[in-house]
């Protein structure tokens, strides 16, 4: 019989297991916010990277959420999913990138269009504020990261349709973490511009209710993100 060899435990996974064994112990408590990345990296003696899967995992598991602006709080958790294993949570192989990309085209293209024809003004003080922390971010991977999934979901939530937000709630950990790629490879000021430069077209059509505009400036913006991961995707 053949056997596979016992795998070691990447740094991330063993950061998630830690977290998860304070939230058994009573020592993490549902509703209890974090200590920030930074924080936590010197805390655990591990890079920010490490950190940042770790959480990753565990918001893709349902144990935590992030506020936007707020940081990442210990949500009400069903002491079964730590049958979860953290390995297998969170796991970007190429075609769950392709199959998102995909699934973002076919709800954020339409969601353009709605929101431009139902956005209020309120909606419009939200995409505007997450541009700001985008264009504030300057290469600060985080900031840019939960700025970017900011302004798509405010755009999506301008559309008013419930169902479709839900929709977009359901895939928005796996969205920061196709973000997250993203900027890895557009970490460049000339890249990072660009992704601020197509944020504001789609915002600009959205707010002047050009619903066609808007839409069309979402494919570009799309496409140029799969251009981008041609080399992971391909």
């Amino acid at each position: 019989m053949e056997y596979k060899p016992i795998r070691r435990k990447k740094i991330y996974e063993q950061v998630a297991d830690s977290l998860l064994e304070s939230l058994k112990e009573g020592r993490l408590k549902p509703g209890d916010k974090l200590d920030s990345v930074e924080a936590l990296a010197k805390s655990f003696d591990v890079g920010r990277s490490a950190i940042r899967e770790a959480l990753s995992a565990l918001r893709a598991m349902g144990i935590l959420e992030m506020h936007q602006g707020e940081g990442t709080y210990v949500k009400t958790f069903d002491p079964a999913r730590f049958t979860v294993p953290t390995s297998v949570a969170f796991l970007m192989k190429p075609e769950d990138m392709r199959e998102l990309l995909e699934v973002r085209q076919i709800l954020e293209v339409g969601a353009s269009g709605a929101a431009a024809l139902s956005r209020t003004e309120e909606d419009l003080q939200a995409m505007e504020a997450a541009l700001f922390e985008m264009e504030r971010a300057k290469g600060n991977g985080d900031i840019g990261e939960q700025a970017d999934l900011a302004f798509h979901m405010a755009l999506v939530k301008a559309a008013h349709n419930q169902m479709l937000f839900h929709l977009m709630q359901s895939v928005s950990e796996v969205m920061m973490q196709g973000m997250r790629e993203t900027r890895k490879l557009l970490h460049t000021e000339e890249g990072t511009r660009q992704l601020l430069d197509q944020h504001q077209r789609i915002f600009a059509a959205i707010k002047e209710e050009k619903h066609e505009e808007a839409q069309a400036f979402m494919v570009e913006h799309l496409n140029h993100v799969r251009e981008s991961l041609s080399g992971i995707i391909s």
